[in-house]
């Protein structure tokens, strides 16, 4: 598997199959990679914020890929006639050779992307089983669930956000890191604007003192090959 950080939550995840999640590109200041330079074969998004919702419409109408969201995102989905999977917190959808599990995450979920005004369903994680098993955590707060998550998936990358402010800081990802007993850990959602600047080396450390699972920064664009 191949997992490469594209900046803020977005990840391209390769392993049976290619995924996207969360594809903020157009006006995220993380990144300098282009959503044409993006070739995959389904999208995941997470709840309606436009920093995760980014450009998931224009890649899955050019690329003729389906997205997967909570049910009532996916109805925005299907009015900008995408190919869509509407599944449900606690429930799975198996797309190509990926099966993808949605999770609950706590975090708000009003809809702010063009055409999309209002609640959305609520904000979720993703457990992608691919080959190997990542948890995209969405944007979220730490939950005692995550040792639920973590009992009932052997995860071997957790993508978690470290900003503070709109989700968990680096101390609290710590702390879900020791609840989810993943094999290592990628921080994610931090420095994209000055309200969420945090060091990722502070949640190294702090995963340190709880934990064994590996933790590894990335910089936007840069990949990690397991």
């Amino acid at each position: 598997m191949n997992i490469t950080w594209i900046g803020h939550s977005a990840f391209l995840i390769e392993g049976n199959d290619r995924i996207l999640v969360d594809p903020f590109f157009i006006n995220n200041p993380s990144t300098e990679i282009t959503p044409d330079q993006i070739s995959c074969d389904m999208i995941c998004v997470t709840h309606g914020h436009s920093d995760h919702l980014g450009d998931a419409v224009a890649i899955a109408k050019r690329q003729k890929i389906p997205v997967l969201s909570i049910v009532e995102l996916s109805k925005y989905f299907d009015k900008m006639r995408c190919q869509t999977v509407g599944f449900n917190i606690g429930g799975s959808a198996k797309v190509r050779d990926t099966k993808v599990t949605m999770t609950q995450a706590f975090h708000s979920c009003g809809a702010d992307a063009d055409g999309l005004d209002g609640a959305a369903g609520s904000p979720a994680g993703f457990i992608i089983e691919s080959g190997k098993t990542v948890y995209h955590a969405g944007d979220t707060g730490v939950f005692g669930d995550m040792a639920l998550i973590g009992s009932m998936h052997q995860i071997d990358v957790a993508l978690l956000p470290i900003g503070g402010f709109y989700t968990m800081d680096a101390v609290h990802a710590a702390k879900a890191v020791e609840l989810l007993k993943p094999k290592m850990a990628i921080p994610m959602h931090y420095n994209t604007w000055p309200a969420i600047k945090a060091d990722p080396n502070v949640f190294k450390n702090e995963v340190a003192k709880v934990s064994k699972a590996q933790v590894r920064i990335l910089d936007p664009g840069q990949s990690l090959k397991l």
